[in-house]
């Protein structure tokens, strides 16, 4: 639970192929005064290629930082939204995680500035 000595815990999702958009989350987030827990590496934008069974410890990682979470911002950038990212915001939903979406904060956004 969040209160006043323990600041809010956000785990980021999305594709490994938004680094930029990872980045510039994790910045505002946390000047928010957030814990950010993010990916350990980007694999997709830095064109590495991993086995089947680092993907698999990946992916189960990513399902615990959810868990130490109160929520999960998804980078949904150009709407995209891939299988693993589908499976984490299904997990977020049965662990009762808030969630928002970086397509829904940019609209926001330019809204505010009309």
């Amino acid at each position: 639970m969040v209160n006043e000595k323990h600041p809010e815990i956000v785990t980021l999702c999305g594709s490994t192929k938004f680094k930029e958009q990872y980045l510039e989350m994790q910045k505002s987030l946390t000047l928010e005064g957030k814990i950010v827990l993010s990916c350990g590496l980007f694999n997709h934008a830095d064109g590495e290629t991993l086995t089947e069974t680092q993907k698999e410890m990946l992916d189960e990682l990513h399902l615990r930082k959810i868990d130490l979470s109160d929520s999960i911002y998804v980078i949904d950038f150009d709407n995209y939204i891939g299988q693993s990212t589908k499976n984490e915001i299904s997990y977020a939903k049965s662990k009762g995680k808030k969630i928002k979406f970086y397509s829904q904060e940019k609209i926001r956004q330019m809204e505010n500035k009309w």
